[in-house]
């Protein structure tokens, strides 16, 4: 069952009622931080595991060993 506009509409006005504008608004601004959030702690994640990877990857060649 697909939503169509009109029924978006009819439930922000309903959210926007029962909660108030003040109230939505410090929500969506929570909201926005925590993806925010979200994002820097994926980036960092990332840089992290290529960071550990490249330095696990530096030396791969094997060791001479002593020729007799």
């Amino acid at each position: 069952m697909q939503m169509g506009p009109l029924q978006i509409l009819l439930i922000a006005i309903v959210v926007l009622v029962l909660f108030g504008r003040g109230k939505v608004s410090a929500l969506m601004g929570e909201f926005g931080k925590g993806i925010t959030a979200f994002k820097k702690g994926v980036n960092d994640g990332t840089a992290e595991l290529e960071k550990d990877v490249s330095v696990v990857a530096k030396d791969v060649t094997p060791e001479e060993k002593d020729k007799v």
